[in-house]
């Protein structure tokens, strides 16, 4: 099963930067207060490895208190999907959650001199456990309990880098799949999680090949990934491909757009598990995407996403005011197989706009302010209409493939730190098809500059469409961290947060449905709480 850390803590290979954070970095203030900084956040494709081999892991280790845990023992030792959706989570005022889980992710990679640093072969894994789950036995995220001796590795990427020529880079093989023109492997995660789409429709890995053309002023890259293979003779496949240009316009101001399109013939095969894959099926269901609900799964759908996306001063470069958004338009059609017949069942037309601010106060490049908006459409009758009106992301072919986790909330929108758990309120930004409006906002400030960092959050979120019998408001979080940094890349981390649930949570469709007994939850779920205690470190 697809992992949401697996995408979010690896993409340490060219180097590593917190969110938020970039704070070993030197600037000059100037006398009329505003900030410079000498620094970039793209590695150059000419970098050399001073070794041939180079060996560079990221430990994370965090325990967790919540009110928040599966009725179903199926999903005890994972549970990845939407807070009371089908993965039986659910919420108590009388049980509270206790574990500790670990993960450490390697990457392993060679550079040969031979090539002069024109080929680079890049391998990165993944072991994780919760404290005492399990041992002598076969599967993945578990392997700690006494004795230990657990077959668990889990391989996230094997992939070739190729530079023919300065400025070229070919990538081929299991790689990341990011919706963003930046090079994954020589960008700086922040970067990756604020620009672009920001991983809201598009934040996973795939085997493919992307090409990527960067010059001064623009970015590049085209790729081409087999989601799904089934029986190879058979036109059974699940195919993406992507375009993507960024241009800068100006020393602060910079415009990009995209064109992705994906054709579904796989019918609802392969897929994760059990869960099965594509607009059909149980996996969309869990992720809190839309389920269409076809009469069959003899089907056949092309979905293209048209997109532009702009920022201004995304890294703090050249003065405290940071701002970036984008715009993304879904559309298609769904055709069905009914008694012998190919018809249209269904037209495709939604779309998304986030706009995110930041606002650097302080002298360091921790003390800032950031307000994050969010708004979809929805559908309130699914495709009875003969269309459906909402947004559909990779949540649709993988689990999860779309994570939009850099909003600063922590439990109605999704977070980085995570290991075995992943049960935002909002997994998906289609929510559930019905759409929504919503918003964060965050104040961090360096108590001891560069050491020691707090933060305060809030965030707010509506529907687009109401489901049956309950209303729209769907809740309000607080949260708040604390982040003391040891030195370069290790930091120990206390975060809370707290969600009032709305009236949106008074509908079965939305607070449960069913549970895997069948039976209905016909009472608003007591509202989620957490805290856990982080240490983390990349070693290299």
């Amino acid at each position: 099963m697809k992992k949401i850390s697996v995408i979010i803590l690896s993409v340490f290979l060219a180097g590593w930067s917190p969110i938020y954070a970039q704070e070993e970095e030197k600037e000059e203030v100037p006398a009329d207060g505003t900030t410079l900084n000498y620094f970039r956040n793209d590695l150059p494709y000419t970098a050399k490895a001073n070794k041939e081999f180079q060996f560079l892991a990221f430990f994370i280790t965090q325990g967790v208190s919540s009110n928040f845990y599966p009725e179903s023992s199926l999903f005890n030792g994972q549970l990845v999907g939407r807070l009371f959706g089908q993965n039986s989570s659910t919420t108590s005022d009388t049980v509270t959650a206790y574990y500790v889980e670990q993960r450490i992710i390697p990457f392993f990679i060679y550079q040969p001199k031979l090539f002069n640093g024109k080929a680079i072969l890049r391998a990165s894994f993944e072991i994780d456990w919760t404290w005492g789950d399990q041992a002598y036995g076969l599967s993945g995220n578990k392997g700690s309990a006494i004795s230990a001796d657990q077959v668990n590795i889990q391989t996230q990427n094997i992939e070739l880098e190729l530079i023919p020529y300065k400025n070229w880079a070919i990538n081929l093989g299991l790689q990341r799949l990011y919706d963003t023109p930046f090079n994954p492997y020589r960008t700086y995660f922040d970067k990756m999680t604020t620009t672009g789409y920001r991983m809201a429709y598009w934040g996973t890995d795939a085997v493919g090949v992307s090409v990527r053309w960067n010059r001064d002023y623009s970015q590049s890259k085209a790729g081409f990934y087999k989601l799904y293979e089934n029986n190879a003779q058979d036109q059974d496949d699940v195919t993406l491909m992507e375009l993507v240009y960024r241009k800068k316009l100006s020393m602060l101001w910079n415009l990009g757009g995209s064109v992705y399109y994906l054709t579904d013939r796989a019918k609802g095969q392969g897929g994760v598990s059990v869960f099965g894959q594509g607009l059909n099926s149980t996996l969309v269901n869990y992720n809190g995407g839309f389920n269409f609900g076809l009469p069959t799964n003899e089907y056949e759908a092309d979905v293209a996403w048209l997109g532009a996306f702009f920022s201004r001063n995304p890294d703090f470069w050249l003065d405290r005011v940071l701002v970036t958004g984008f715009f993304n338009y879904n559309l298609g059609t769904v055709d069905t197989k009914e008694n012998g017949t190919w018809a249209k069942k269904a037209d495709i037309g939604g779309m998304a706009a986030n706009l995110r601010g930041a606002y650097r106060y302080g002298q360091t490049v921790n003390d800032l302010f950031s307000l994050d908006l969010i708004y979809t459409t929805g559908d309130g009758d699914g495709i009875d209409n003969g269309k459906y009106s909402g947004v559909i992301t990779g949540n649709t072919w993988g689990m999860p493939a779309s994570i939009f986790i850099s909003s600063g909330a922590y439990l109605l929108f999704p977070h980085a730190n995570v290991v075995n758990r992943f049960t935002p309120a909002i997994a998906d930004i289609s929510n559930m098809g019905y759409g929504l409006t919503g918003g964060t906002a965050n104040l961090y400030r360096d108590l001891i500059p560069h050491q020691l960092n707090a933060k305060i959050g809030a965030a707010m979120a509506y529907s687009s469409v109401a489901p049956q019998d309950a209303g729209k408001y769907m809740g309000t979080e607080l949260n708040a961290a604390l982040k003391y940094s040891f030195g370069p890349f290790m930091s120990l981390e206390l975060h809370g947060a707290y969600l009032w649930l709305g009236d949106f949570y008074d509908s079965n469709d939305t607070s449960h449905g069913t549970d895997i007994n069948g039976i209905y939850n016909i009472d608003r779920p007591v509202d989620p709480w957490t805290v856990f205690l982080v240490y983390k470190w990349l070693m290299f």
